[in-house]
């Protein structure tokens, strides 16, 4: 596998993205990586290779560039660490990660390892909302998200993403826990009433036994049993999605 950490123009300054992709010398589908709430960590760099591994460009942006260079602890140590976290996360919103979403998005253009055509993208919990509003903002680029124990995708504010269904094209994907406190008991009715209102296609599962982070091998919560069936559908998703493109080469 190439590693390589870019340094890629943004709207608020450069934005550290870890990228990877299989040593063929093929382009390969992209796919953005969006990260959870602790930011930046090797968890989500090996998140990152195993989806590379099954032939993808997959990018990895530093959603919290605006503030510097973050990088928290994890698991979370103690009380002020978790209230730095929740201030970097309450520091982003959907159109501040559209405007950065925009900026990858041309940064693939020019890129010499990723294919021409769809680009695919995963999030975990606060990112969850910013895949949803990827499709939904750039219909004609994603053409598969996927959304595990996303927070925000239902609110009751004006960018809420559930309200740009009508524009999404892609096929979607949710994963959600069983046990949620971040999810309000209101967000997976209303999320397939809007999905379905507008033809979007969709899978959402409920997985028993889980509570929110359960993919996460690092937290306690753990859940292997699910996080790996999750992995089965999100790379059924891609490779339906997101074709390899045939002797599509440097």
């Amino acid at each position: 596998m190439h590693e390589k950490i870019e340094q890629i123009n943004g709207p608020g300054g450069q934005i550290e993205t870890f990228t990877v992709w299989p040593e063929d010398g093929k382009r390969h589908p992209p796919i953005i990586l969006y990260m959870d709430a602790p930011g930046i960590r090797e968890e989500l760099y090996g998140f990152c290779r195993r989806i590379a591994a099954q032939g993808y460009y997959v990018l990895l942006p530093d959603l919290y560039y605006r503030l510097g260079r973050k990088r928290f602890p994890t698991p979370i140590p103690n009380d002020d660490v978790r209230e730095e976290v929740f201030d970097a996360m309450y520091s982003l919103n959907n159109g501040l990660i559209m405007e950065d979403t925009r900026a990858l998005l041309d940064f693939l253009d020019t890129n010499v390892n990723a294919a021409f055509g769809p680009a695919g993208c995963i999030g975990y919990c606060m990112s969850g909302q910013y895949v949803v509003s990827a499709a939904g903002t750039f219909p004609d680029r994603f053409a598969a998200a996927v959304s595990l124990y996303g927070v925000g995708i239902v609110t009751d504010k004006e960018d809420s993403p559930h309200l740009l269904a009508p524009r999404i094209k892609a096929e979607l994907y949710f994963g959600f826990a069983e046990t949620d406190a971040w999810v309000p008991d209101n967000v997976i009715p209303d999320l397939k009433e809007a999905l379905e209102k507008n033809n979007v296609p969709y899978q959402l599962d409920i997985w028993p036994g889980t509570e929110h982070g359960f993919c996460f091998p690092e937290r306690p919560l753990y859940k292997a049993d699910a996080a790996e069936a999750v992995w089965e559908k999100v790379f059924d998703l891609y490779r339906r999605r997101l074709p390899q493109p045939e002797g599509n080469t440097k």
